[in-house]
């Protein structure tokens, strides 16, 4: 967006752009979401900055009204496969907080100096003015959700003393952190106070927001580490500080139609890392609205998008635990592959935060590599592959992640026995987020072409002919990983037990 359309998103107050950039205005000293209801600034007044962080480190501070951290984050970082949108992803995730800079630098293979030069001329900050950031966010979704004492709050959002947690606060919001909380909660009268021992948080997301993907991890759900229902998901993980239980609900029938977050146990270090990965599973910094218009303009898509507005796309909280799915969902059913899941699950230990039936966590690697594929069937090469891709990733041969671009990935999984385009693009979706990726070969998209066809044209429809579209759909890129979700709720259409709850019954895993 040029200056003059962003000009026009803030006088229109249009809260799809929330998060996607922020507003400064040079009389005032603060910066503002798109959507802030004071009045429309001076255009020669005003300055736009990608990131809150740039517009920290030009000397501006949030607007109390708006509140512009209090907003789902930017989709760019899921669209940028560059250096920018790698390391905006990793910081998300609390990389800086466990490895700082040379930790996060290292990762995506440049020096401390190199990352902060390109960071900054690319994004208006720095790394640790990012992370910064990111710290402040966290910070003041504890503040006005929770009762957490100001020091856990301090530590829990990656500061590393109470002091730098104040005077980031009042730099940052112009306010003391006990100040921030008693005016949230002014507004707020009804807040109430949480138990000790659980967090509660209400999770931003920009409408409109399709339930389904509660069904899609519903029906790929493993007993004992994870439980779904239509309206919500659980399930334990490990995370770096150690192990975690959460859960996330749905009510459609509420004011706003919240998302709640439901944290049963976290190791405080662990808070930033377990938001970063749970928004990821939702997709919910996703921008709904320019997805379905690009969707809608393809005549076969359009009709599938009016029914189900707001498709999201599952993510992953463990990148080397996607894999193992994913390697073991190759070519069968989503039934056969949770049955698979769930023999190999007791490769797992125990986890240490049982709680809600959920008492067991994804086996490790190591796990895996040692013992784990004994317990699953099927033919031999499927499974020595998987022992071989399990020993990679224990010995620290094998690392991906959040951080990795599409081309990366591809050059770590492909070398791999077993794992070929359909499983790197399938990791490239639920990893990376990849919005892009059409996964042409998989069977249930070529079933659901076959049934948006039908359903288009009914039974006598005949094949495209010179200038139809093209079979990839490359017309509605960047977002084929979107039209790929479409497709697999279409192919299961026809089934009446599947099409009551918008399930694919054969998909991948």
């Amino acid at each position: 967006m040029d200056f003059w359309q962003r000009y026009r998103a803030i006088d229109a107050r249009d809260t799809r752009f929330d998060g996607q950039f922020y507003t400064a205005v040079r009389t005032t000293g603060i910066y503002c979401r798109p959507s802030c209801p004071a009045r429309t600034p001076k255009a020669a007044n005003v300055t736009f900055y990608e990131t809150s962080a740039a517009a920290h480190d030009a000397g501006y501070r949030a607007c109390k009204r708006c509140l512009p951290e209090a907003v789902p984050g930017t989709p760019a970082w899921n669209v940028r496969q560059d250096i920018a949108g790698r390391a905006m992803r990793l910081i998300n995730d609390g990389v800086i907080n466990r490895d700082g800079v040379e930790g996060l630098a290292a990762r995506l293979g440049y020096s401390a100096r190199q990352l902060n030069r390109i960071l900054s001329h690319e994004l208006g900050a720095g790394p640790l003015s990012l992370a910064r950031a990111s710290r402040a966010q966290t910070a003041r979704t504890l503040l006005v959700s929770t009762s957490m004492k100001l020091a856990d709050i301090a530590f829990a959002s990656g500061f590393s003393s109470v002091r730098q947690f104040n005077d980031t606060m009042v730099e940052v919001f112009a306010m003391t952190p006990t100040a921030l909380r008693a005016t949230a909660r002014h507004h707020r009268p009804g807040a109430s106070p949480v138990a000790a021992t659980s967090l509660t948080l209400s999770l931003p997301y920009r409408e409109p927001f399709d339930p389904g993907i509660f069904l899609f991890l519903a029906v790929r759900a493993i007993p004992g580490i994870e439980a779904g229902t239509p309206t919500s998901y659980a399930r334990t993980l490990r995370l770096p500080h150690g192990d975690a239980r959460f859960s996330v609900n749905y009510d459609d029938g509420a004011p706003g139609r919240p998302l709640t977050l439901t944290i049963g146990a976290v190791d405080l270090r662990d808070l930033p890392a377990l938001l970063s990965r749970v928004r990821r599973l939702f997709d919910l910094d996703a921008d709904p609205v320019a997805i379905d218009n690009a969707l809608a303009a393809d005549p076969r898509l359009a009709a599938a998008v009016a029914r189900v507005p707001g498709m999201r796309m599952p993510g992953a909280v463990d990148p080397h635990e996607l894999l193992i799915r994913a390697m073991i969902g190759q070519q069968i059913t989503v039934a056969a592959a949770r049955t698979a899941l769930t023999q190999l699950s007791a490769a797992g230990s125990p986890s240490l935060v049982p709680g809600e039936g959920l008492d067991r966590l994804f086996p490790t690697a190591a796990g895996i590599a040692d013992s784990g594929y004994s317990l699953l069937r099927g033919p031999q090469r499927r499974i020595d592959a998987l022992r071989s891709a399990a020993a990679a990733l224990a010995g620290g041969q094998l690392d991906f992640g959040y951080g990795d671009d599409l081309p990366g990935l591809e050059a770590k999984l492909l070398p791999l026995p077993g794992v070929g385009p359909w499983t790197v693009g399938y990791v490239a979706m639920r990893v990376l987020g990849a919005p892009d990726v059409f996964l042409a070969n998989d069977a249930a998209v070529r079933n659901g072409i076959r049934a948006l066809a039908l359903d288009a044209t009914g039974p006598g429809a005949t094949t495209p002919g010179p200038g139809s579209p093209a079979p990839d759909y490359r017309e509605v890129s960047p977002w084929r990983s979107y039209a790929t979700m479409h497709l697999w709720r279409a192919a299961a259409a026809p089934k009446s037990h599947v099409r009551e709850h918008n399930v694919p019954e054969k998909a991948i895993q």
